[in-house]
């Protein structure tokens, strides 16, 4: 297999080839004293090797720290290194959820396109793959609540909004709302076995939001989950959004 051209990365990528930011591995009884699992998930392939080390907080479930090593593609390199910043404050349920797209975004320069080329999404399967095994070990550890702890990350809030706001019509704004939700909030929703989509959109500053799936009964919906997708759409998009959630499709 010949090796993938550098031009058909993104700048993020190659930066995270070059230079890992969460190269290495933990050792199994590291966290031994500190209620700390250390659990390791291994690949092996034709000319590939994986190593993905979590630190998993035996309490609740939630990784808190996360490493890799890793023979092969540059590609797998980029993807492992990521992945490990992903899963940061995530459960380890969560952590089996997560999919190939959303390593993607993580190294994505522009929002609509893609930070690795289509050939290489074996070498990201790989990195998934090396995550369930690791995940696979924690089966017993209890998870912490989910309505204190809302899938996405804190980082993607902000300040700010877009500049042009005023100027949009209603319809070109509830398409910004859309496209927010679908590349910055959706992904994460589905590490929870969820799904979001806009249901109404009232008087420019009201947002409807509709859960799917698991969300529909987690309390978190009406909680930290929902705060969290309002601070985002604010900081994107207006301040002036309010979010409310369509609470004829919860069922807690």
């Amino acid at each position: 297999m010949k090796p993938y051209p550098w031009n058909d990365y993104s700048n993020l990528l190659v930066e995270r080839i070059l230079n890992p930011r969460n190269l290495g591995r933990f050792k199994e009884n590291a966290g031994a004293m500190q209620e700390m699992r250390v659990v390791t998930g291994e690949v092996h392939a034709e000319d590939t090797i994986l190593l993905i080390s979590l630190v998993v907080d035996e309490t609740d479930g939630i990784i808190a720290d996360a490493k890799f090593q890793a023979y092969g593609e540059t590609a797998l390199i980029g993807a492992a290194d990521a992945a490990c910043e992903v899963l940061l404050r995530k459960n380890y349920d969560q952590a089996r959820r997560l999919s190939v797209d959303l390593i993607d975004r993580k190294l994505r320069d522009f929002t609509n396109i893609p930070a690795f080329p289509k050939e290489v999404d074996s070498h990201l399967n790989l990195v998934l793959m090396a995550i369930e095994e690791a995940a696979e070990k924690c089966q017993d550890i209890p998870l912490k609540d989910p309505s204190v702890t809302p899938p996405v990350p804190s980082e993607q809030m902000g300040e700010g909004g877009h500049p042009h706001w005023h100027l949009f019509s209603s319809e070109e704004k509830l398409d910004q709302i859309k496209e927010v939700i679908r590349d910055e909030i959706q992904p994460y929703i589905e590490l929870d076995a969820g799904g979001i989509e806009v249901s109404a959109f009232h008087n420019e500053t009201e947002v409807v939001i509709a859960y799917q799936g698991a969300c529909t009964t987690c309390p978190s919906s009406t909680g930290a989950t929902l705060d969290a997708i309002q601070q985002i759409l604010r900081s994107r998009l207006s301040s002036t959004l309010q979010v409310k959630p369509d609470l004829s499709l919860l069922s807690f």
